[in-house]
């Protein structure tokens, strides 16, 4: 366990903002998740959840508190057949090196979900998806401390809650309470079948690929979103930054009565909020030092902005635009480092 003081946010979160948080542990191992809560609570401190800070935001106060960060590794095959795959993985893995294993081996469910940044352990938190798949599809359970109870337990997907970027992991009374440790996957043998989003088709008929295996569809969604997504390591961004909108039957039909397209399933209908944002003329516009990507409209850059007031100011400037001229209110996708913990 490795344990720092006085660790600017800026530093450990991709969109670079934030004051110093008091304490910052790296938890290397199940047992430690214990050891760092405890050393929390001996200093009459808060904790904060944290893994690669790919989705969550520094106030300028900073974080008066610990925040706990997600080291755990390990991708351990629990069975494997010609059918599918079961695979716990370290919740500090990164989410796509996940991804990049099982999909070689050719197994489908998480390949749409192609480099997304952050850890596996805060998959299940927002219920990450992509191209039509969600981790909820493939998650078996999760191993997790419970801070209330002051136990290690698993929990079964089940009653995990899933909804769009939803989860009892960042909802209710229950959020911020689970360190989650493991996550356990059931894949099958096979491939994702049409019909595909726009931009992922096409990409596919742009190329002559009708082969769907895992591997190709892994590669497909790599090369769209390298052309799109800005690295994080180089450039300050928390990846999308504007959540979708999910939308009722009757609500899908009077959005496409405005002229705005919605990409309809038997299961959800869903209007891309980087079509709006792009559509209201606000690709490539700057905003107090943030720039709505002029690649991927949901994406916001952090060009030259130091504090999270000016986040604010340009977020709210942002939502503005789109309720004047769609009557929608965007809602941000990042979470913010405050006293109630979340997994990130």
């Amino acid at each position: 366990m490795i344990i720092r003081e006085n660790i600017p946010l800026s530093t450990i979160t991709t969109m670079r903002l934030g004051g110093p948080a008091d304490f910052v542990i790296d938890v290397e191992n199940p047992n430690e998740a214990l050891e760092a809560i405890v050393f929390a609570e001996e200093k009459n401190l808060p904790f904060y959840f944290l893994g690669t800070g790919a989705n969550s935001l520094g106030l300028d106060e900073g974080f008066h508190g610990v925040i706990i960060r997600n080291h755990i590794k390990g991708i351990d095959i629990i069975s494997e057949s010609e059918d599918g795959i079961v695979v716990k993985v370290g919740g500090g893995e990164v989410w796509d090196d996940f991804v990049e294993f099982v999909t070689n081996k050719g197994y489908s469910g998480v390949e749409a979900m192609s480099k997304i940044p952050g850890s596996v352990a805060a998959a299940p938190v927002q219920n990450i998806g992509a191209y039509g798949q969600d981790v909820s599809n493939t998650l078996e359970s999760v191993e997790v401390f419970d801070t209330m109870l002051d136990e290690y337990t698993e929990i079964l997907a089940k009653d995990c809650d899933f909804a769009y970027r939803h989860s009892i992991f960042n909802s209710g009374d229950s959020a911020g309470r689970y360190f989650i440790l493991t996550c356990t996957f059931r894949l099958l043998k096979g491939r994702i079948e049409p019909p595909f989003y726009n931009s992922l088709q096409a990409y596919l008929d742009e190329h002559s690929i009708s082969d769907y295996s895992p591997r190709n569809i892994r590669e497909a969604v790599s090369n769209i979103r390298a052309g799109k997504l800005p690295d994080p390591k180089a450039i300050a961004s928390a990846g999308s930054f504007f959540k979708n909108f999910i939308l009722s039957d009757a609500e899908a039909d009077e959005a496409e009565k405005k002229g705005i397209p919605v990409y309809r399933t038997s299961t959800e209908n869903k209007i891309n909020t980087g079509w709006l944002l792009e559509d209201a003329g606000l690709k490539g516009k700057s905003f107090h030092g943030f720039k709505v990507s002029d690649k991927a409209a949901l994406i916001l850059i952090n060009e030259s902005a130091k504090t999270y007031a000016d986040l604010e100011k340009a977020e709210a400037e942002i939502a503005k635009i789109i309720f004047d001229k769609y009557g929608l209110k965007i809602e941000p996708e990042p979470v913010i480092i405050k006293e109630r913990a979340l997994n990130d």
